[in-house]
């Protein structure tokens, strides 16, 4: 799904994605081209918007409007990069890139945060990423009995923790041609009145068997429904924060011998 919106959203504006899932698991490195990625980024000291520019990676066959990618091109031998967890680290990231569009594919478990949130009465990843300026919660679930039962269990625990379920997008992807299965009709109208939108994505074989690697050899329904999922996102944060949405956060100005806080100070800072 992040990859259907980068491409939707790469057609009206710059647009990149931040792949938060460690490299050994993430298909990220392998559908980019190669970049300098977050280990060309200094830790320790602040980065130009230049330099940010620069480690991104571009989409591989991103089609006519090309948007890139920032993950962890190391090679896999490498020892582990060291990323932060802090949703507010990675929104500094992207306002020294000014991206227009950011999307992060977050890799960590949704409801199991939203639950650990709840009973340790701490701040989770999901209600901290919820609160960054302009952010629309995106749901994915595999559009069968099982996928729907999931669904339901996390946007109960998500009610239950108070997270803004209105502006939350239900991305339902089918497994299979055919028609849906009847639970997941039957849920898919029951939660309708408790999020912003669902949008259900069609099986593309393409997918299951190249992944994301040319986005220009999908399905044109498959496309399409990545162009309802992205005026889905606009729309959930045009309703929460007007037609004209405000101006992206500005980093402040770094001049040589000033103090600043690295990406990795940042994140500390913010925990």
């Amino acid at each position: 799904m992040a990859g259907l919106l980068g491409g939707a959203f790469a057609a009206s504006g710059e647009t990149v994605l931040l792949d938060l899932a460690p490299r050994l698991v993430s298909p990220w490195p392998r559908w980019a081209a190669p970049a300098g990625g977050l280990a060309a980024l200094p830790p320790d000291r602040p980065a130009s918007r230049m330099q940010v520019r620069a480690a991104a990676a571009a989409a591989a066959a991103s089609g006519p409007h090309p948007w890139q990618v920032m993950t962890d091109h190391l090679p896999w031998h490498s020892a582990p990069l060291p990323l932060p967890e802090a949703p507010e680290a990675w929104h500094q990231l992207a306002a020294v890139g000014g991206w227009q569009a950011v999307i992060a594919d977050t890799a960590h478990a949704f409801t199991q945060d939203v639950m650990f949130s709840r009973h340790s009465g701490s701040a989770g990843l999901s209600a901290r990423w919820c609160s960054l300026p302009c952010a629309v919660p995106v749901l994915c679930a595999a559009a069968t009995g099982d996928g729907m039962a999931a669904l339901q269990t996390a946007v109960m625990a998500a009610e239950a923790d108070g997270l803004p379920l209105t502006r939350v997008v239900v991305a339902l992807a089918a497994t299979g041609e055919g028609r849906l299965p009847a639970p997941v009709k039957a849920g898919a109208t029951m939660l309708q009145p408790k999020v912003a939108s669902i949008v259900h994505v069609p099986h593309d074989e393409r997918i299951r068997s190249h992944g994301l690697r040319d986005l220009t050899r999908l399905k044109t329904r498959t496309l399409a429904a990545g162009r309802q999922l992205a005026e889905a996102v606009l729309s959930s944060a045009h309703a929460s924060w007007g037609e004209t949405l405000p101006p992206a956060a500005v980093p402040a100005v770094y001049t040589e011998g000033t103090t600043h806080r690295g990406l990795a100070e940042v994140a500390d800072h913010a925990r």
